[in-house]
């Protein structure tokens, strides 16, 4: 019985994570959701089953069933990772319901404002916001605590860099999320999202300082942040880590 839940939940998750897509994709644009989704080359007004998560991209093997041309591994991808995802806040909080829904609310934002950041290097104002007020609301379920002075603590680094550099090495957004990470995960495990997201970020970003154009000069590479920062919060998330052993002295 819990396998077949869990393959639901996939189900479900891979679903919401197809409708993301075009919130992302349409996000600013004008144009809604409502509309009839096409292939960006042919014009092809897509079926049910060209949209089934996940599947339609195997079945047509990542091509438009209409000319052929090629589809983005985008939507595969964020399907699969909102299927996963899905599944492992079904797993953390299936306690407690209402955690539960606020946290799959919670991850629907936060991939909209990755999928966004990664096409335009710019997190929208609204979804920062969003975030900040859905991790808010997240402190009504874990009572009294630091929490609320997290969000504050953890974001202030962030606030810094981008004052000092006038938004050159940071821009704002990233530090919006911050503050809803503290918000969300208390001081502990929020440093230890902090901390992950520059590991990582560092780990991506070094090898891309050596590539050079044609000339031999060094081709800047403008690399968004916000990726990283939402993957460092959710392993410290799922893995309770506490990289500075901040709890022993809180």
């Amino acid at each position: 019985m819990e396998i077949y839940l869990l393959v639901s939940i996939f189900i479900f998750g891979t679903i919401i994570g197809s409708f993301l897509n075009v919130v992302a994709l349409r996000f600013n644009t004008g144009m809604g959701v409502r509309g009839r989704s096409q292939c960006f080359s042919c014009g092809y007004t897509l079926t049910w089953h060209d949209l089934i998560p996940v599947f339609s991209f195997l079945a047509y093997r990542g091509k438009c069933r209409s000319c052929k041309s090629p589809i983005s591994y985008q939507y595969p991808l964020v399907e699969s990772l909102m299927g996963v995802l899905f599944v492992l806040l079904f797993w953390k909080f299936s306690h407690s319901i209402g955690l539960l829904v606020l946290h799959l609310i919670i991850s629907s934002v936060l991939m909209v404002a990755v999928i966004y950041d990664l096409k335009h290097k710019v997190i929208p104002n609204i979804l920062s916001y969003i975030f900040i007020i859905l991790s808010g609301i997240s402190l009504f379920f874990t009572g009294p605590s630091l929490l609320g002075l997290a969000g504050i603590l953890i974001s202030l680094p962030f606030w810094f860099i981008v004052l000092v550099s006038k938004e050159t090495w940071m821009g704002g957004g990233d530090a919006k999320l911050a503050m809803g990470i503290g918000w969300l995960l208390g001081v502990s495990q929020g440093i230890s999202a902090l901390i992950l997201a520059t590991w990582i970020g560092a780990l991506v970003g070094i090898p891309l300082l050596f590539i050079k154009k044609k000339g031999g000069t060094i081709k800047r590479i403008e690399i968004p942040f916000v990726p990283f920062l939402i993957l460092g919060m959710y392993i410290a998330l799922f893995s309770g880590i506490d990289i500075l052993y901040v709890n022993a002295f809180l």
